[in-house]
């Protein structure tokens, strides 16, 4: 079967799972289909259900028949049964509905990070450090539950209760109390300061659906700072919802520009252009990126470079230009089926280069541009001369072919981290060990640096921390090779552990704060701002 057969019998068949049976038969006469393909496959499966040696779960069987044929397609089209799409789907929405805690698990036993600002558990007097050891009066600390399953336990629609046992350090017995769920915001916008004078930062995570009002709220506190110059940091950003990658460039370009166009052999031209409004229509912008910026955010980088609104620094990003057409199956479950491609203002196309149907070389491309050198090297990086564009008010030189290459190039250091660090920085002995020092130190610590300014200028790890850590990590078999790299390693081992520490103490614009004073990527764009 051609992959183009295997595309209309796929479109056949979401019919027949979606459709009513009479608009099933006006709709299947529009379709140019191989009938004797369709009914192939019709065959194969009940073939396979009555006749087969053993028993079939049917489910599956539809969904392994859904997932070879998308297998068969671009890297991008995929299928998720009706958990991973509320999954997927939870984290651009917006909101879910839940008790309001950030937690990590510490030897089985879930501990409480923070408690969302105004939401149940704050309001019922959680706070960081407890421990949340039973809901709904069954145990989930030292059972060695799953995280996803404590997730479920924990979620629930708005306006239903749960009862949560939990212990707190300093209190003898378990306490209970019951919280009555409510949607809690999950931002897509992480941090967001002044990080010199007039210059602020603003870190996107993913675009969702409240990304829009997010910035727009950032942009005005920043403004009412003095910015007048912004570092908008796309880096890890893996995309989300075009809409909001429209509606953050509206806030930077004119409006009635064009952000974006999608085009497909099926699908028309659509043009997506700025809105009205536009906080920073002026001022200097920098945007950076690095190899797995993607999707939304490209779009936004390219359109802005596009433009010549922006400077575009750091290393080129992922190269995500399909358009997912989502198709909701009635379980619950979707397809996302790629119907078209992106194209920059300019016309490049942002998807790089791919072969239907090798799926893992095209997974494996981050990895072999590391391993190729150009990800360090500017010189190792080979752009196609034949898609050559020009800015549209400067008439500068872009490429096509993949990505969007930066206009300034930040290389990647693979000297700095010794493989002892690396090793280590694979497994949870950082995370975990930090996290049971900081909630065990928690009063204390923030008695001593009550300001997070405090905190950066007279922390220091504790020599304890650091012993406790290389014995653990001795006990998983990774050790130095000689006093010389462990010499080498103290630097970045500290400066992981300060970070994860402030990660545990304080707001996440605190920790980027900090992180970003050794990133040489966002120190490359500060630079150019205060030149």
């Amino acid at each position: 079967m051609t992959t183009t057969s295997l595309k209309k019998t796929f479109l056949l068949l979401l019919l027949v799972l979606t459709l009513p049976l009479s608009t099933l038969a006006q709709r299947v006469g529009s379709f140019d289909f191989d009938s004797e393909q369709m009914r192939k496959l019709q065959l194969a499966v009940l073939a396979i259900s009555n006749f087969y040696v053993d028993s079939v779960n049917d489910a599956n069987l539809v969904e392994n028949a859904i997932e070879g044929i998308l297998e068969e397609l671009d890297p991008h089209s995929s299928y998720s049964n009706a958990e991973e799409t509320r999954r997927l789907n939870e984290p651009l929405q917006g909101g879910f509905g839940g008790i309001g805690v950030q937690f990590n698990v510490l030897d089985d036993t879930l501990v409480v990070i923070a408690a969302t600002k105004g939401g149940p558990s704050e309001k019922a007097g959680i706070e960081p450090g407890d421990r949340i050891i039973s809901v709904d009066g069954e145990p989930i600390a030292g059972v060695k539950m799953p995280r996803d399953t404590i997730m479920k336990r924990l979620r629930g629609d708005e306006g239903t209760r749960v009862r949560l046992g939990l212990v707190r350090r300093g209190v003898k017995k378990p306490w209970y109390v019951t919280l009555v769920r409510d949607k809690i915001p999950v931002p897509t916008l992480d941090a967001y300061y002044m990080i010199e004078p007039g210059i602020g930062y603003i870190h996107l995570e993913r675009f969702g659906a409240n990304t829009g009002e997010e910035i727009r709220k950032a942009l005005k506190d920043l403004q009412s700072q003095g910015m007048t110059d912004l570092l908008l940091d796309l880096e890890q950003n893996g995309g989300g919802y075009l809409d909001a990658a429209v509606d953050v460039a509206s806030e930077f370009l004119d409006a009635g520009q064009l952000v974006v166009y999608t085009e497909g052999r099926t699908v028309a031209r659509h043009n997506y252009t700025t809105g009205p409004g536009g906080l920073m229509r002026s001022g200097r912008l920098v945007v950076l990126v690095d190899e797995y910026t993607a999707s939304a955010s490209e779009i936004v980088s390219g359109a802005l470079q596009d433009y010549d609104r922006a400077t575009i620094v750091g290393r080129r990003t992922f190269g995500k230009g399909l358009v997912q057409r989502p198709l909701p199956l009635n379980d619950g479950s979707m397809i996302r089926l790629t119907v078209a491609h992106y194209y920059t203002p300019t016309g490049r196309c942002i998807q790089k280069p791919y072969v239907e149907g090798q799926k893992e070389d095209y997974d494996h491309d981050v990895e072999n541009r590391y391993n190729n050198g150009e990800l360090s090297s500017l010189d190792s990086i080979h752009l196609d001369s034949t898609l050559v564009y020009h800015t549209l008010i400067e008439g500068r030189t872009v490429y096509g072919g993949g990505g969007i290459m930066p206009d300034v190039f930040v290389p990647l250091d693979t000297t700095k981290v010794t493989k002892f660090f690396s090793r280590m920085r694979r497994t949870d002995i950082l995370s975990q060990n930090v996290l049971r020092y900081t909630m065990n130190n928690r009063n204390l610590l923030l008695a001593r640096y009550p300001t997070f300014s405090d905190f950066e200028t007279n922390f220091v790890v504790p020599q304890s921390l650091i012993d406790t850590i290389i014995a653990a990590a001795k006990e998983k078999g990774i050790e130095p090779e000689d006093k010389n790299e462990l010499q080498a390693t103290m630097d970045d081992l500290k400066f992981s552990l300060k970070a994860q520490t402030a990660y545990n103490l304080w707001d996440r614009s605190e920790y980027f704060r900090f992180v970003n004073s050794r990133s040489d990527i966002v120190q490359r764009g500060l630079q150019l701002l205060k030149q």
